[in-house]
């Protein structure tokens, strides 16, 4: 069922890459009203500051890097950048937002692509909620095998707040892991969606070599990043 779902997830990316970016920016389906809309970009502005202030490195690797919201940040503090993400669609969302030759992208599914050197940094944004967690152990010691000794690792997700979802979507259940989104046109797609509370990930990171400081926004983000041992 695993594989199932998380091929149905991947169908979804692709097929949802030009909506994507109306979520982040509280668009269309997402938009909650000015007070809720301005709540969310004052607590993304959050995330973007702790990711600021781990530049500048020499070199970043980005992991389901998506339309490039967070790769623009990440090029900001950056030399340069490997951009991998298992959807073409959002790959070519997010050379076209940047046009930047600090960025390389790659194409490859995160469960079997092996990092081919190690890194100052390893950012993943809104992805590890989407790892089964069965499969959270190997990913997190691919996120070692990808950071140098000493380096970082940068990461902000979702947290279980009904108010950051499209209106039309259902709040899911911490039992299933499993949840129902729909794109634009109705159709819907299953995709996998975990919320971490930090303390019990923080420990998890510490399990695959990394010491980790793991942060809250009041409402609708983790966020934190931890050290290469």
């Amino acid at each position: 069922m695993t594989d199932a779902i998380l091929s149905e997830q991947l169908a979804y990316y692709r097929a949802r890459a030009g909506e994507y970016d109306d979520w982040f920016y509280r668009r269309h389906r997402y938009d909650r009203g000015a007070e809720l809309n301005a709540r969310w970009l004052a607590e993304a502005e959050i995330a973007r500051v702790a990711l600021r202030a781990l530049g500048p490195v020499d070199s970043a690797l980005e992991l389901a890097c998506g339309t490039g919201i967070w790769t623009e940040e990440l090029a900001s503090v950056a030399e340069s950048v490997v951009a991998v993400d298992g959807s073409p669609e959002v790959l070519a969302l997010n050379c076209q937002r940047l046009h930047s030759d600090r960025v390389i992208y790659c194409e490859a599914d995160l469960f079997t692509w092996e990092p081919p050197n190690e890194f100052d940094l390893v950012v993943f944004c809104f992805w590890l909620s989407h790892v089964p967690d069965e499969r959270l152990d190997a990913f997190l010691d691919k996120v070692r095998r990808a950071t140098r000794p000493g380096g970082r690792f940068f990461l902000v997700d979702s947290r279980n707040e009904s108010t950051s979802m499209a209106k039309n979507h259902d709040r899911p259940t911490a039992e299933t892991g499993v949840r129902v989104r729909k794109l634009n046109d109705g159709r819907e797609f299953r995709v996998v969606k975990l919320f971490h509370s930090p303390d019990v990930l923080a420990a998890r990171f510490r399990q695959h070599g990394f010491d980790a400081d793991l942060n809250v926004t009041p409402n609708y983000f983790l966020y934190g990043s931890g050290v290469r041992r």
